[in-house]
């Protein structure tokens, strides 16, 4: 791995509480017999089994320890990109035996069958949303994408792409029918072929304290690995063209990595996403879905689910046209698309329950004084 140079902790987002954390990190270690030398690193990439720190003596090759692997509940226990952890120094691969304490964290639903949470990126401040203004542009997807947003604890930001493929006129009409539907948060439009908008995205990347990280979320082809580049002004980031016909992407990116700009502040750059499952609760869906939330307020019934109750204000929006029906549509499967990832979520808890108790159960019955009759 190369050596950092003219860096330091800070320039990747070490702040004060972290450095509690890692205090707090150390003196478990000591307790559990092993020396406190651990050191603090941030992923900066996540490939499968491979993982890359950054860290205050320059960028070392990294593997989970095996303590660490057994405490993990899960997946989404171990470091991905944007964590940061305490390590144990020496020759690389070093040894990461915590992940601290995460502020923030971008969570789906892994891809498949299983109920399986997939951590996206972690100590994220600003989630950037990126759609492209082609095949790729889909307004219910980006309810999806907000939903997980709203619910990281991160500052989402709506960026429509290739900006260029549309007359300025047709772009705008575009930007009005997504800041109509994502209220409150900022939507830019954005031509890293021609370089337009770039420069509206800056304050988004540089915090009063120092640098903020951003995760760029999207669909496969949508070009977030050419915003990377267009934004640190080089080459950083292999990319391809979508495909002719249907404008979809093909998945350039096939890891999670950790970028840090020039002019300050750190990308975090993710697969394209073909299934945006969610993982979050009601808060999540309140803040994409504000605009009912304030309507709901004066239905009759305050437990009213919008559907078939008298006297229901969201209904009477969409009658009189206040409110697309499709969004109101939106809402109600997103509802209970979270209403069924609960219940899963609850029978996984029982599942592992009960195979918990049955390994005590035989290690008992092993154990069991033989009768002396």
């Amino acid at each position: 791995m190369s050596k950092m140079s003219s860096t330091s902790l800070h320039d990747y987002g070490w702040t004060p509480a972290f450095q509690e954390a890692l205090s707090a990190a150390r003196a478990a270690s000591s307790s559990n017999s092993l020396s406190a030398d651990l050191a603090p690193g941030r992923v900066i990439l996540h490939q499968r089994e491979l993982l890359a720190l950054a860290t205050a003596t320059g960028e070392t090759e990294a593997v989970v320890a095996g303590r660490l692997l057994h405490r993990a509940a899960g997946p989404a226990d171990l470091p991905t990109a944007g964590d940061w952890v305490a390590y144990r120094p020496g020759p690389p691969p070093v040894r990461i035996e915590a992940v601290l304490p995460r502020r923030s964290r971008l969570t789906r639903k892994a891809a498949g069958r299983r109920t399986d949470e997939q951590v996206v990126a972690a100590n994220v401040d600003v989630a950037l949303i990126v759609m492209g203004l082609d095949g790729d542009y889909n307004p219910r997807r980006l309810e999806r994408f907000l939903v997980l947003a709203w619910d990281s604890g991160a500052t989402p930001v709506v960026v429509l792409h290739k900006a260029d493929l549309l007359s300025p006129e047709e772009a705008q009409a575009r930007r009005t029918e997504i800041e109509s539907q994502a209220l409150g948060v900022p939507v830019h439009l954005v031509s890293s072929t021609e370089g337009h908008g770039l420069e509206a995205l800056t304050p988004h990347l540089h915090g009063p304290d120092g640098p903020r990280t951003a995760a760029l979320l999207g669909s496969s082809g949508v070009g977030k690995s050419t915003l990377i580049n267009r934004l640190a002004g080089q080459e950083l980031l292999a990319t391809s063209a979508v495909r002719e016909g249907d404008d979809r992407g093909r998945h350039t990116t096939t890891h999670r990595q950790l970028v840090r700009l020039p002019g300050g502040g750190l990308l975090i750059d993710n697969p394209g996403v073909r299934e945006v499952g969610l993982w979050t609760d009601a808060e999540g869906l309140a803040g994409t879905f504000g605009d009912l939330e304030r309507l709901g307020r004066r239905c009759r019934f305050r437990d009213c689910t919008h559907q078939e109750e008298p006297g229901c204000a969201v209904r009477a929006a969409v009658e009189s046209g206040e409110l697309p029906a499709a969004r109101l549509e939106s809402y109600h499967h997103l509802q209970r698309e979270l209403h069924y990832l609960e219940v899963r979520r609850d029978e996984s808890a029982r599942a592992v329950e009960r195979k918990k108790w049955r390994v005590i159960h035989k290690a008992a019955r092993k154990h069991r004084p033989r009768s002396l009759d």
